[in-house]
């Protein structure tokens, strides 16, 4: 029975590790078509949102067979309910990514080219929030805790960023209310990044719970 069950539970693995990839390679390429507004990109995008969503009502319905079948506990239990979890969460990662994808349309219908204090620079921001995403899942892929607990520190980073763009949008709709509509694109993929960093920040609270037993969301240090 437990060689079965460790059979199901790396097939299980697998199936999430692809996952991952796919919401992982969804984000790059909408990072990619808002900075350099290609709208086929985007679209790419959203048509391969479909995919992932099956990807997780599989991994979904393996997670529910597991427990029904083997009855785990303890850590073996804890492995199965935080896939599970981490699997909604993968789910988001490319829900953000088609929030950020369905925007590049829209912004390339404006014109630019007069008002360059006006153009929106994601780059960094989107760098800080794809490595924080990367080494949330390298932290699940190594169960490593300690690697949790780092990652977990940069979202304040990330909230920094979200506001200062806010407030940088702010002060550009009084300057150009004529691009009110492309500003509120770029606080969308701003906001975008920030549900991204916070969806890292899930995960790695749940590799602290699967390593360590201990619950810590809403503070419950």
């Amino acid at each position: 029975m437990k060689e079965h069950f460790n059979r199901a539970i790396i097939n299980l693995k697998q199936m999430a590790a692809q996952m991952a990839a796919d919401a992982e390679d969804a984000l790059a390429k909408a990072v990619h078509a808002v900075s350099v507004r290609d709208t086929q990109l985007a679209k790419r995008v959203l048509e391969g949102d479909y995919r992932i969503d099956c990807e997780e009502i599989k991994i979904e319905e393996e997670c529910l067979k597991i427990l029904a079948l083997y009855q785990p506990v303890a850590s073996d239990l804890r492995t199965v309910v935080t896939i599970l979890k981490v699997n909604i969460e993968i789910e988001r990662i490319a829900d953000m990514a088609c929030n950020i994808a369905e925007r590049v349309a829209d912004m390339a219908q404006f014109e630019l080219e007069s008002t360059p204090e006006i153009q929106f620079d994601c780059t960094e921001m989107a760098e800080r929030t794809r490595e924080m995403l990367r080494f949330a899942l390298d932290s699940m892929t190594y169960r490593d805790p300690e690697l949790a607990e780092r990652v977990m520190r940069s979202d304040d980073v990330i909230d920094a960023m979200n506001r200062q763009n806010f407030a940088w949008a702010k002060e550009q709709m009084a300057a150009h209310p004529e691009l009110c509509g492309y500003l509120l694109d770029c606080l969308t993929i701003s906001k975008s990044f920030e549900r991204i960093a916070d969806v890292a920040t899930n995960i790695c609270e749940d590799v602290i719970y699967l390593e360590r037993g201990k619950i810590i969301r809403h503070g419950n240090a």
